[in-house]
């Protein structure tokens, strides 16, 4: 299984290792030619969505990614920012979302860096997992579409519609691979 890995900015690198900690290949997509390479799914990772949102247009990837998760029907998981990007709204102009979820994300719910934490919760299908928020956003709204897998004090911060899979928190900044390997066990389901 190979997944991209999407390295324009943020914690990509721990993603590389949570999945190679489950034998799966990663490849770093960086810029636009990377996107040509046969992929079973992508992860977009936490990091500033205004700057991961203003690579994907300078580098012109935005077209292409969204191209190759429709036309090869890719799974995809995003952490934070990534939630953030994976949504359909985000209420802030400067980060503008890719729209793969029908869902409304609120960035910087939680605050400043401040207003970081850590928290163990459960997610529906694994049980109890920590859960890193540095930053974070929450889904503010979802459609009868999307399904709701973990609220925190009453906020949606893990979701999934059908192939798509968004997390407000960072599991890859933990030593806890679950949310990781549920996600590999969706793109198994899809094939």
């Amino acid at each position: 299984m190979k997944i991209g890995v999407l390295a324009l900015q943020g914690a990509f690198e721990e993603h590389i290792k949570m999945l190679s900690q489950l034998n799966a290949e990663s490849i770093e997509l960086r810029q636009l030619k990377d996107l040509q390479q046969d992929l079973d799914g992508i992860i977009i990772p936490g990091g500033e969505s205004t700057v991961i949102s203003k690579l994907l247009d300078d580098l012109n990837m935005r077209e292409a990614l969204l191209n190759k998760i429709n036309n090869e029907k890719l799974p995809v998981f995003g952490t934070c920012a990534g939630l953030i990007m994976m949504s359909q709204n985000t209420e802030d102009p400067k980060a503008v979302p890719l729209g793969l979820m029908e869902c409304t994300a609120k960035r910087n719910a939680y605050g400043r860096q401040l207003g970081s934490f850590s928290t163990t919760a459960e997610f529906d299908g694994i049980g109890g997992i920590p859960m890193v928020f540095i930053r974070a956003p929450y889904i503010k709204e979802a459609s009868k579409n999307v399904d709701i897998l973990s609220t925190v004090d009453g906020k949606i911060v893990a979701a999934r519609q059908g192939r798509f899979l968004a997390t407000a928190f960072h599991p890859e900044l933990t030593d806890n691979t679950c949310v990781h390997k549920y996600f590999l066990d969706m793109i198994t389901e899809s094939k």
